[in-house]
């Protein structure tokens, strides 16, 4: 029994898939709209189950990179899964903005000096050994909505580094220009990664198996963008937000809307996939990327309301956080079986890895 357990952990930490870090940017975000709200209690809960994930994941990671290096590098060939590598980056930052409304801002900016860095180096990686390398050609052929979450990244950047502005007054420059160049970069890469989404769409083969959960990050990487540009908004006089402030302002409710647009498409895409052709709904580790654009889109919309004194955004925000918790509490229980029942409690025999 104990070697049937050793072989099948070993066996799930070789396949742990890149996006996984999803998990702790859809707790940290619902637990962040929920200390928004003023639910504490809950809101401590999530952030210690992010805490939790974040710490396994990295342990998990680690351990894959040093033992089962071949897989790491087949997924950053690989251009369906290379763009999961960034969910690292936006669950340290979402993590790190999480802990700095409990006045951690010292963890905010550590863990904002990893991830930027992290970012910068994904940024010229992942392009190169999933899109430029030697794959088959077009490589548009394989886009998906993972290609979103490097989007994501960008613009977690800039929340933490706006989080952290009040705090650090002799760096107040630094983070705004920091802040404001990716919130931009994260803006253009959106424009970009929809294109190339688009040409998949519209010029290869689509069928339900591939309309697959990370589409959502569509939807979450502008709620993402909104929030950013919020909290833009509010930083202290500098020259980069200066420049930028009012065209910021005004892009956030355009992508605020455009993103509440998306939603209806979005669900009526899961009914066409599990309803009409009959796909079985079961837990995967991307459902968790449609967790965070809910919990995003919550997110963003009570801060904006209440930044550019929109009630009715406020309003439509508080009703998804409790929306995105309820999906988030069942994910997390299919999440929990999934792991025991395919890890723990199997009796298959021990094949060689």
């Amino acid at each position: 029994m104990s070697e049937n357990l050793g072989f099948r952990v070993r066996r799930a930490v070789q396949g742990l898939t890149p996006g996984y870090f999803a998990l702790v940017m859809a707790t940290g975000i619902i637990s962040i709209g929920m200390k928004f709200e003023g639910y504490e209690v809950i809101s401590f809960l999530l952030l210690t189950i992010c805490a939790t994930a974040f710490v396994v994941l990295v342990c998990l990671n680690v351990w894959r990179f040093a033992s089962y290096r071949t897989s790491v590098e087949e997924d950053f060939m690989d251009p369906r899964r290379a763009f999961g590598f960034f969910t690292f980056v936006a669950g340290t930052n979402v993590l790190g903005v999480r802990l700095g409304m409990d006045g951690y801002f010292t963890v905010t900016g550590t863990f904002l000096v990893v991830s930027g860095a992290t970012w910068l180096i994904l940024g010229y990686v992942v392009p190169w050994t999933a899109v430029l390398g030697p794959q088959k050609r077009p490589v548009v052929a394989t886009a998906n909505g993972t290609w979103f979450i490097w989007v994501v990244a960008s613009q977690s950047i800039a929340v933490a580094a706006a989080t952290i502005e009040p705090v650090f007054d002799s760096m107040r420059g630094e983070l705004a220009l920091i802040a404001v160049a990716s919130w931009s970069v994260g803006v253009l890469l959106y424009a970009a990664a929809g294109v190339f989404v688009s040409l998949r769409l519209m010029l290869y083969d689509f069928g339900p198996e591939d309309l697959t959960p990370p589409y959502w990050v569509s939807m979450g990487a502008l709620s993402i963008t909104v929030l950013a540009g919020a909290r833009i908004v509010e930083m202290a006089e500098a020259p980069m937000v200066d420049a930028t402030r009012e065209l910021i302002a005004g892009l956030s409710v355009v992508f605020w809307a455009f993103a509440t647009w998306l939603i209806p498409p979005l669900i009526a895409a899961g009914l066409w996939r599990h309803v009409a052709k009959r796909l079985p709904l079961k837990y995967d580790a991307t459902m968790w990327s449609i967790i965070f654009p809910l919990g995003m889109y919550a997110g963003a919309g009570i801060y904006l309301g209440q930044a550019d004194r929109l009630p009715i955004v406020s309003w439509i925000g508080r009703v998804e956080l409790w929306i995105a918790f309820a999906a988030w509490a069942l994910v997390f229980v299919a999440m929990t079986f999934h792991l025991f029942r395919t890890v723990f409690l199997s009796r298959g025999p021990v094949r060689t890895p």
